[in-house]
Formats: C-alpha cells, sequence, structure tokens
C-alpha cells in the first residue's frame, strides 16, 4: 500500500505485478465505493490474472476505500479523473493500458476523452450507464453520502446534492456521449453488463459505436471466464507499449 498526497487529498494505491511488465491502471467496481480490494471478490480479479505479465496500479478512489478528499458541490467525474491522472503522473507513467468494471467504464470513457494519448488500451467490464434506472444510482451515491457524511463537516446538504448531480443527471455513459464514443479510436474490449447497474444496452452501443471495440457478450462461468480471460490476456498484449 502507497499514499499519494496532493493538497488535502490522499489517494491509497496499491503497486503489484511485474514491475517490468507494461502498466495497467485498474479501476475497480463499487460505484461510489470503487476500492482495489473489491477485485478481490469479483469473478475476473486482475490483480491476480494479471500479476504475472503487468505492472498493476490499483487506486482507491477519494473518499472510498482507504482514500480521502474534502466534499464539495462541485464535485463530479471530472475531479476523480484529476486524481486518476494525477496518481500516473506522480508514478511517472507516461502511457499505460487501462482495465476498469462497473463505474470504471465511465471513468474510462472520460479518461479516454480527456486523454487518449496516454493509453494504448481499455479493457471495460461491465461498464455502468443510464437506462430507466437512474433512482438506483441516486439511491446507490445517498447511502454511501449517509455513511461517510460525518466525516465531511465541511459539505452541505447543498453539496451533496449538487455532488449527486454531477454524478448521475447525465445520460448514456455519464461522462462522454454518444459521438464522443464513436470518435475514441483507442483499442477497448468491452465484457458485456446484464443487470440494473450495468444495462446489456450500454455495453452493446459501446462496442458498435467506438470503431476499434470488441464486444464479448458472456464471461462470467465456465467455459466462458476461462475464454474471457484469455481474450483479455491476448488483447493486452496484442497492444503492448
Amino acid at each position: 500500500m502507497a499514499q499519494f498526497d496532493r493538497g488535502d487529498v490522499s489517494i491509497h494505491y496499491d503497486l503489484e505485478g511485474d514491475p517490468q511488465g507494461d502498466p495497467v491502471l485498474l479501476i475497480a467496481p463499487g460505484g461510489m465505493r470503487s476500492a482495489n480490494d473489491i477485485w478481490n471478490g469479483i469473478v475476473w480479479n486482475p490483480r491476480s490474472r494479471l500479476a504475472g505479465s503487468h505492472r498493476l496500479v490499483g487506486m482507491d478512489q477519494r473518499n472510498a476505500g482507504r482514500s480521502f478528499a474534502p466534499v464539495s458541490g462541485s464535485d463530479g467525474w471530472h475531479t476523480y479523473r484529476s486524481d486518476q491522472l494525477g496518481l500516473l503522473d506522480h508514478l511517472g507513467i507516461d502511457r499505460c493500458h487501462l482495465v476498469g468494471m462497473c463505474i470504471g467504464g465511465p471513468y474510462i470513457l472520460g479518461l479516454l476523452k480527456a486523454a487518449p494519448e496516454r493509453f494504448a488500451s481499455a479493457v471495460l467490464l461491465q461498464p455502468v450507464g443510464i437506462e430507466d434506472n437512474r433512482p438506483a444510482f441516486y439511491e446507490m451515491f445517498d447511502q454511501w453520502a449517509a455513511d461517510i457524511a460525518p466525516d465531511h463537516p465541511e459539505a452541505t446538504p447543498e453539496d451533496w446534492r449538487s455532488f449527486r448531480s454531477n454524478m448521475w443527471d447525465g445520460e448514456f455513459v455519464l461522462t462522454a456521449t454518444p459521438a464522443e464514443v464513436a470518435a475514441m479510436t483507442t483499442p477497448m474490449l468491452v465484457l458485456m453488463g446484464n443487470d440494473l447497474y450495468h444495462p446489456e444496452s450500454i455495453s452493446r452501443q459501446v462496442a458498435e459505436m467506438a470503431p476499434a471495440a470488441t464486444l464479448i457478450e458472456s464471461w462470467k462461468e465456465e467455459p466462458d471466464l476461462s475464454a474471457a480471460d484469455t481474450a483479455i490476456r491476448d488483447f493486452l498484449t496484442a497492444h503492448s507499449l
């Protein structure tokens, strides 16, 4: 475990795997609670699956896991993107791969929109997106906010409302429009979602719109899981730095 401090923000992260391998920024599932340790309970865990071949950088997002930051009404996707790029800068990583699940999908697409030159490829596992499910994201945010509010006396009720709006009032994948996704040339591998938070239609649309994207429909159970594991490894190898 290591810590990256920037002003009053503390981002905790883990460096694992092969230090000589291509770097991979891991963005864990968990919604607003996205933290690197959550990978350990996921059916496909990059911390174990990729450790023998890649240099893994697994971060806890602000106010999740071991990371901490003040809360304000101006917080939103751009705030997290700044943390993510800031961590890569701190580690001297100019270019890497991206692997993210759940909320990691919008985070990745936001990074590819803002700084595509920094990423060789991206793996998106069941990305979240908006499709008649916004109340579920509001509820998820509100539960997280209620849990951490005692540690944030600086945040007013209006700050929390504004923060939630900035995160979850958008459409599609929340950090990019369909036209912006269609303009992304970074190679992507999309492993399809199939539930309330990770609609199948979002995975299909991203894979259809992005010109260098491939969709894997079934991957959570054997023998599909082994096939998906091989596909991810082959994909990262094909786009080595």
